[in-house]
């Protein structure tokens, strides 16, 4: 007697990006508490969302051109969003912190007590 065997399919899809947590983290850019007059994009990646906008203080682009102002990554194994800033002279990406939840991560982003995101 033959008997059937379930397969599982070990690849799993993305949950992120996705459209509906672009637009949340873009109405969240709203409450920012530095730079409020430029308006930042958010971009999906792989697995998350970067954070660019024009560069109004001139301290990063001389020419006020746009830059990446943090990355936002979905650990799906951990259920954990990742934070990053940008190290601007390296060009390299530092995890800055980890959040059980999107909404702290981004107020974390939002405040930036230190201008560690939004220079």
């Amino acid at each position: 007697m033959q008997s059937a065997v379930l397969s599982r399919n070990a690849v799993r899809p993305f949950a992120h990006p996705n459209d509906l947590d672009r637009k949340r983290i873009e109405r969240s850019l709203q409450a920012r508490k530095r730079y409020r007059y430029v308006t930042p994009q958010v971009v999906t990646t792989v697995g998350g969302y970067r954070i660019e906008s024009p560069c109004c203080s001139r301290n990063i682009d001389k020419d006020g051109g746009v830059v990446d102002v943090a990355l936002l990554l979905h650990d799906p194994d951990g259920a954990r969003w990742e934070l990053f800033r940008k190290d601007h002279v390296t060009g390299l990406w530092h995890l800055d912190s980890t959040h059980d939840r999107l909404p702290m991560a981004l107020e974390r982003l939002n405040v930036d007590p230190q201008r560690t995101f939004w220079q």
